[in-house]
């Protein structure tokens, strides 16, 4: 079995040592490199090509948020998992925008960060639970205010059940989570997403997510 391959990049030398030590007590995880340098982290990223790279928005030589822009563009195919004290709506929504594959709290347990990685590593996105109810909080009861100008020209984009299942791929959700909230089959799901995909002409999900809160559909 191929092991996922982390990077861990954060300036506190004693919560690096930790989550190496979790990380690898993992069969199906390793540790490739560690730094608490953002110039240094770009380098490594480019030299180990990890699978998933923890980042810590809280550097002391780089923005965070600047160091996701420059690690999707090294490598768009690298995951980008974000371990961050910062328990704020605001930030979450500039690293999804910026392809941030997930957003998780130093405080989640460690099964959480175990469940994240993992999430990530399949392509999906993985945001704090904690965060997640107040995003979707947001989502059902937040109504944009548009002109039927725009709600026509965004009707002919999406079908109605294209949108909900866009929010929810945004959000996070696995195919067979959507499928359970819209009481359809896993197949149908991964159907829409095709469909989603080519009327939008977006391959990547950070993709799909940015345009989701471009639209309004995520209202953070």
């Amino acid at each position: 079995m191929d092991k996922i391959t982390i990077l861990i990049v954060d300036d506190h030398t004693v919560l690096r040592t930790g989550l190496k030590l979790l990380l690898e007590a993992q069969k199906d995880m390793k540790v490739v490199g560690e730094t608490g340098s953002g110039k240094e982290a770009l380098q490594l990223a480019e030299d180990l090509k990890p699978r998933v790279i923890l980042l810590d928005l809280s550097l002391d030589d780089l923005n965070g948020l600047d160091i996701l822009l420059e690690l999707k563009n090294i490598d768009p195919q690298i995951k980008v998992l974000v371990l961050t004290m910062h328990d704020d709506e605001g930030y979450l929504h500039k690293v999804l925008e910026r392809g941030g594959d997930g957003y998780i709290l130093k405080k989640a347990a460690d099964i959480e960060l175990l469940t994240a990685i993992r999430a990530v590593n399949r392509d999906e996105i993985f945001l704090d639970p904690s965060l997640t109810k107040a995003i979707l909080k947001n989502i059902y009861n937040t109504h944009r205010k548009e002109t039927p100008e725009e709600e026509e020209e965004e009707e002919e984009i999406l079908s109605n059940r294209e949108k909900e299942v866009l929010k929810l791929v945004a959000l996070g959700f696995t195919n067979k989570q959507i499928a359970n909230q819209l009481l359809v089959s896993i197949k149908t799901v991964e159907s829409h997403k095709a469909r989603i995909r080519d009327k939008l002409n977006m391959n990547y999900r950070s993709d799909l997510v940015k345009y989701a809160i471009e639209k309004g559909m995520i209202n953070t």
